[in-house]
């Protein structure tokens, strides 16, 4: 081989570390006990940290976030409106699973059922919300799966708004990241909404389940799902000193150690990120995880 053909395989092996996506080991991977986890810093987009994040897995309630991603597009774009009073269906009364128990209800506000969807993945909302904004279920999973290739989930599939078991429904951890990530970019607002604690409706007070939210003030949002056949999943979201970061595991055993694991990846996250920063005064670790 003579020379020429060696200086241009070293360039394509220049040009193939510094275009790779830079993914910092931040833990061990033995060490988190989810099937599948992964770790961006939402302002750089660099990976800090992925652990099987392109395994196939049901979503659970986690595809509350693409129903919502295009529900607050159809508001900006002023298709729909907050104050909108939204028919409730007979079939979005006797959805299962969590509720807001809309049972006795005709009509009620969309800004109530964003709230039911967001922070106690009331799985009636999300077919009330479905059949408004596209007109029966059918066509609100077409908009959803379009909206999926159209952000880049390459691996996704929906067949439900709601996230409740369904065959052939799947999705990843990296596919998750890229959707919390553009639905936190597009629509920042939302996080006023997934940062509630707790939501009353017809004077039945429910908490949200991401319970992050009582353990550490940095964090922010964003959506909790489970279903049996997959585990406890959770998407994270934080933001210290002008640093966001998000934090997708799936795959849990359970709540307490879905929340324990989303807090050690954020922290190891936040001080990957921040120790670049010589300006940034020393940073002060999250809240100390305690049982619930």
């Amino acid at each position: 081989m003579n020379i020429k053909k060696i200086a241009f395989y070293l360039c394509l092996l220049v040009v193939f570390f510094l275009c790779a996506p830079t993914e910092l080991l931040a833990a061990p991977s033995s060490k988190i006990k989810a099937k599948s986890a992964i770790v961006m810093n939402a302002d750089s987009g660099r990976i800090l940290y992925a652990k099987n994040p392109d395994k196939l897995m049901q979503p659970a309630s986690l595809t509350k976030i693409l129903s919502l991603y295009l529900v607050h597009e159809a508001i900006n774009a002023g298709k729909i409106k907050p104050t909108d009073r939204v028919k409730i269906s007979v079939d979005a009364q006797l959805t299962g699973g969590s509720s807001m128990y809309l049972v006795d209800d005709n009509e009620t506000a969309l800004e109530d059922l964003i709230k039911g969807m967001a922070v106690v993945s009331a799985n009636d909302a999300s077919v009330a919300v479905a059949e408004h904004l596209g007109g029966n279920i059918e066509k609100f999973v077409e908009m959803m799966n379009d909206k999926a290739r159209e952000l880049g989930m390459k691996r996704s599939r929906f067949i439900n708004p709601h996230g409740l078991p369904a065959e052939g429904q799947v999705s990843t951890a990296r596919d998750m990241l890229k959707l919390s990530r553009a639905y936190i970019r597009d629509f920042p607002g939302a996080l006023n909404i997934h940062s509630m604690r707790e939501y009353t409706y017809r004077d039945i007070t429910q908490q949200n389940n991401n319970t992050l939210l009582t353990q550490c003030t940095d964090v922010d949002g964003l959506k909790t799902g489970f279903v049996r056949a997959a585990g406890f999943h959770l998407v994270a979201t934080a933001k210290r000193e002008n640093t966001r970061l998000i934090v997708v595991v799936m795959g849990e055993k359970s709540i307490k150690i879905r929340e324990r694991e989303a807090l050690r990846l954020l922290e190891k996250g936040f001080r990957k990120s921040l120790k670049k920063r010589k300006s940034v005064p020393k940073q002060r670790k999250l809240d100390k995880f305690t049982k619930t």
